[in-house]
């Protein structure tokens, strides 16, 4: 049963409908609140009838179950589904990316009572983010002086001073190389080499609005936010269904021609054991980046040429290097070529080697790529390595990822089917393969329509 009570302050008055319904585990009765504002130039009969609907309205849904507590902002709603997400199992990096995201979300509308939040309180926030000046006082900081010459002056190395600030391989690299870093990583690297930040780094402020991409980015956590409440009937609807982000435009996942990649082949015989097999498993098997770094020796089927993908190494600052299940927590069997099984046994005895010299400083991580003591290797290595090599070799954007793109475009041309190369990627579903790949399949098609048009009547 629903009643109104007039609430009278230094704004005016509003009326606050109370709905009893049930009873609480001690016995009491179970209430329910909701404070409502009326439109104003009301006469005493609209007025009547606006609040008379209000309260059926509002009982409805106490009755449904759509209500819980109808004082629970975003901001407190989102924490719980955060929690909620890490204790089913989502990927730690997911959680990560999750905070990030919320950290411009919930100043803009954390306040909002969960049930009163609606897309046109999304839409004012897609486009300010889309705004310049929304980083704020987003300062990046960037070396001026060089930063190789002082880790060698210091008697370090990159690693070392990677593992000693916390961060990764790659973010060393880039300061190196005197591209911008944030400014705490900043500060910790010049803590790191003993010299203060202002001699180190030049502050550069970053005024660039953010992608239509990222903003994507930020209403899919808000509809998953949203998504968790309506199941929980905590709102009739997903605001978040109802609002306008801006369109990302689809990019065409990009891969090796067959001239790069036998150029590729043929430059990385001169290149050492390691990155040499390295090239060659992410050629053969399209293996994320993780995913090779995290190859163990008793993953390795000699007998059947065959390699088990069940782990990948991931980096995030709170936990360093981690090992963890692949991205799709599934496990997948992938059959190598006879050259790439014998470059593996090649570079088996090189590792022997390598262990053997080492002697007491030897570390056993089971890894088939490690570092020079065995350590496990950090995963952004890979992809430092291949940066070198596309500026040695003059090959335009060697990285990992581009050769799991390169292996389905192959794989299409063989006319092997998308359920198929989806299990060889480990996607979850076919349709992300599809959705990655199928530009690549209707090439193909436009290429034999062509022809059958040209020599159809041959």
């Amino acid at each position: 049963m629903a009643s109104i009570r007039p609430i009278t302050g230094k704004k005016g008055t509003t009326y606050q409908i109370i709905v009893t319904h049930g009873f609480k585990s001690d016995g009491s009765q179970n209430r329910k609140y909701k404070t409502v504002h009326p439109p104003s130039g009301l006469n005493d009969n609209q007025l009547k009838q606006y609040l008379s609907a209000e309260a059926y309205k509002y009982e409805q849904e106490v009755i449904q179950g759509f209500v819980a507590d109808g004082r629970q902002t975003f901001s407190q709603y989102a924490d719980y589904v955060i929690e909620l997400k890490e204790r089913s199992g989502i990927k730690h990096r997911t959680i990560v990316r999750y905070r990030e995201l919320l950290a411009r979300i919930i100043p803009a509308i954390g306040h909002i009572k969960l049930q009163e939040l609606h897309p046109q309180h999304l839409n004012k926030l897609y486009k300010n983010l889309g705004q310049k000046g929304i980083r704020g006082h987003a300062y990046k900081a960037k070396a001026k002086m060089d930063i190789s010459a002082l880790i060698s002056e210091k008697k370090l190395t990159r690693a070392a001073l990677a593992l000693a600030c916390m961060v990764s391989a790659s973010t060393i690299t880039k300061t190196c190389k005197g591209e911008t870093i944030d400014i705490k990583t900043a500060e910790t690297i010049s803590t790191a080499l003993g010299v203060p930040v202002d001699n180190l780094f030049i502050l550069i402020n970053n005024n660039k609005p953010l992608s239509n991409k990222t903003i994507y980015e930020y209403h899919q956590l808000i509809h998953t936010i949203l998504a968790q409440a309506e199941k929980e009937m905590l709102v009739q609807f997903n605001a978040a269904d109802k609002a306008t982000p801006p369109k990302c435009e689809k990019k065409e996942a990009n891969s090796f021609t067959s001239e790069e990649l036998r150029q590729i082949v043929k430059c990385s015989n001169e290149e050492p054991i390691k990155w040499r097999l390295a090239i060659h498993l992410f050629i053969t098997t399209g293996c994320r980046r993780g995913e090779i770094a995290g190859l163990k020796w008793d993953r390795i089927d000699w007998e059947r040429d065959e390699i088990t993908i069940d782990t990948t190494l991931l980096y995030s600052a709170d936990r360093g290097v981690y090992e963890d299940t692949t991205k799709t927590k599934t496990t997948r069997y992938i059959t190598l070529p006879v050259e790439t099984m014998r470059l593996l046994s090649e570079y088996k005895a090189w590792y022997d080697e390598l262990r053997v010299h080492n002697g007491n400083r030897w570390i056993e991580s089971g890894y088939v790529f490690v570092q020079d003591n065995g350590e496990r290797m950090h995963p952004d290595s890979f992809t430092d390595w291949l940066n070198k090599f596309s500026k040695r070799y003059g090959i335009k954007n060697v990285h990992p990822h581009k050769f799991r793109h390169t292996l389905a475009r192959l794989l299409l041309e063989e006319h092997i089917d998308f359920n198929t190369i989806s299990k060889i990627l480990g996607h979850k579903d076919v349709s992300t393969t599809t959705d990655i790949y199928s530009h690549y399949c209707n090439r193909e098609q436009a290429r034999g329509a062509v022809a059958n048009a040209i020599y159809k009547n041959d």
